[in-house]
């Protein structure tokens, strides 16, 4: 009994650093999965795969204090690695949304918004479907998989406590965030060339002949130009969105790997 007493600091400690991907991942932090779930799953992972890290050496409490004032911090430090793995592996999802969301906006979409349970809030149709898409790609590549790995062979180079938020943390965030955001322009961009081409037409149809209704014969004609490129992209689309949830997934292991 004793024994089992003395694993439970260092077990406690391995399933608050799984909880943390249960706050932003992909799959394990949706809206859709209750929040009682979460933290079962969290305690039922993270209890699992702490024989395994244990038997590794890999989880170990020697030079920590775990008292109760001490096990805050940690307690806190731990959820924070799990946090930055989900919320990196996050981003290519909520760049394929800010894609579709920006493409919806200027084909006129964006009085068509519905509430999107994955993330709890708003969405347009557009970003919706691109989600999704990227949901299932991010499924496909076993990417719900590699954030769990990912976690696990963290402990191998952060151990318990020994997580140190510095410019290197900062540094791999921002640089990810930058990335997505770069992909979100990437997925738009043909639409929204396309609609500025159509906007100059429609302006210069507007001069040539003053009794067309513009307004009528522009909107309609936006959507269907919009949908068009749109179709006509979806491979292009599916190419930089599976590219991306790979190169996000491969940083987050090097950043595992040399924190």
């Amino acid at each position: 009994m004793n024994a089992l007493v003395a694993h439970l600091p260092a077990a406690m400690l391995v399933v608050f650093r799984v909880g943390g991907l249960m706050i932003f991942a992909p799959v394990f932090g949706s809206n859709v999965v209750p929040l009682r779930v979460r933290i079962l799953l969290a305690f039922v992972i993270g209890l699992a795969i702490y024989p395994l890290l244990h038997g590794l050496g890999a989880v170990t409490t020697e030079g920590l204090r775990l008292d109760l004032f001490a096990l805050a911090p940690l307690v806190a430090l731990e959820i924070l690695v799990g946090l930055v793995i989900g919320l990196v592996a996050s981003l290519p999802l909520v760049a394929m949304q800010m894609g579709g969301l920006l493409m919806g906006q200027q084909m006129g979409l964006g009085f068509a918004t519905f509430y999107n349970p994955a993330v709890g809030e708003d969405a347009d149709v557009l970003g919706q479907l691109l989600f999704f898409l990227a949901l299932v790609g991010f499924l496909v590549v076993s990417g719900h998989e590699a954030i769990m790995t990912a976690v696990m062979n963290s402990f191998g180079h952060v151990p318990l406590g020994g997580f140190v938020i510095d410019a290197g943390l900062v540094s791999f965030v921002t640089g990810m965030m930058l990335a997505a955001f770069e992909v979100a322009i990437r997925v738009a961009a043909p639409v929204l060339a396309i609609i500025f081409l159509q906007s100059i037409a429609m302006g210069f149809v507007s001069r040539t002949v003053p009794q067309l209704n513009i307004l009528s014969l522009g909107f309609p004609l936006r959507i269907l130009v919009g949908f068009a490129v749109l179709i006509a992209g979806l491979a292009v689309i599916e190419e930089v969105g599976m590219q991306a949830i790979d190169d996000t997934l491969h940083a987050i292991m090097n950043w595992v790997q040399v924190t």
